[in-house]
């Protein structure tokens, strides 16, 4: 898609995008590092049914969902969250990107963390 706007609208474009693309890389970078930290030193829990069932008995800091994940789902976590009050983060990487982050060979729709270990992950994200 890049490569398309870079192509027909010219040099303008091409400027604007990367300086866009750098912070997103940036900003996704900083919370890619802190969930592997939270991955080695913490404790937390894979998956939409074992992440309802955190939130339900009250053990979840943080939530993160990856931005593919359905609809449904999404906003049952959401509800769930904000009855609990415990904060989401909606990951700007797909299912995919949000396990191998993880440092997982599968993907990841939903992810909760009890315990963020050494990590600074929960006083970083602004939600």
């Amino acid at each position: 898609k890049q490569w398309y706007q870079r192509r027909v609208r010219g040099s303008q474009v091409e400027s604007q995008t990367m300086v866009a693309s750098k912070k997103t890389k940036k900003a996704m970078e900083s919370i890619n590092s802190r969930l592997a930290l939270v991955m080695k030193s913490g404790k937390f829990t894979i998956g939409y049914r074992s992440t309802l069932k955190s939130i339900r008995q009250g053990k979840s800091k943080l939530i993160i969902i990856a931005n593919n994940t359905p609809a449904l789902r999404k906003s049952e976590i959401e509800y769930y969250c904000m009855l609990a009050k415990v904060g989401v983060h909606h990951y700007s990487g797909s299912n995919i990107d949000l396990g191998t982050a993880c440092g997982k060979y599968f993907r990841v729709g939903a992810l909760c963390i009890t315990d963020p270990g050494d990590s600074d992950i929960i006083r970083s994200m602004p939600t």
